[in-house]
């Protein structure tokens, strides 16, 4: 299987990490990574991560303003794309096919091709724009993964939080996830 995942510049990158971190323990997986200038700024706000250390995890790291990487073109070819977080920025540029960085080209590209998208859209409270955005790339296909809030599995923590999150997106491509905690029912 092979994988983009996009990180972008909003609040929250440090999923990011923990879906590389959940990707590479995947046989078999190849995965392409392309970090915004934006979420290179927000690593060193919100996190004590390097970007190198955040990439290190990924079989392929993208410059996010080389047009000419092998993921701008639909002749190469993946399973989809993940974008994590996604800024409203970012939902807007794809929902215009407005690719002016590589990360936006990939998600493009994936779209046309009939590709998986999932995006984890980071903004609150939402805007009557960023709705229309969002709902135009759900029109289009893309899967959209807010990253709420759970309690059913009892996370009690901001990592179980996030593992519960990376599970869901995991599940879109079929990948089971041995963090995720799911729902069992109730008698």
């Amino acid at each position: 299987m092979r994988l983009i995942v996009g990180i972008s510049g909003a609040s929250g990158v440090i999923m990011g990490y923990y879906l590389l971190k959940a990707l590479r323990q995947i046989p078999d997986m190849e995965v392409h990574v392309v970090v915004t200038e934006g979420a290179a700024k927000t690593f060193e706000y919100e996190t004590e991560l390097s970007v190198a250390e955040v990439t290190a995890l990924a079989d392929v790291v993208h410059d996010h303003t080389n047009m000419a990487a092998s993921i701008s073109s639909g002749s190469f070819k993946t399973d989809g794309m993940i974008i994590i977080p996604c800024s409203m920025k970012t939902a807007a540029g794809i929902a215009a096919g407005f690719a002016t960085n590589l990360l936006l080209r990939a998600a493009d590209v994936c779209i046309k091709e009939g590709r998986k998208v999932v995006i984890v859209p980071r903004e609150m409270p939402l805007s009557r724009i960023h709705l229309r955005n969002i709902k135009e790339l759900s029109d289009c296909g893309c899967v959209v993964i807010p990253p709420v809030l759970t309690f059913y599995n009892g996370a009690q923590s901001v990592e179980k939080q996030i593992q519960h999150i990376i599970g869901k997106i995991l599940m879109q491509f079929g990948i089971d996830y041995k963090e995720f905690v799911p729902w069992e029912g109730a008698e």
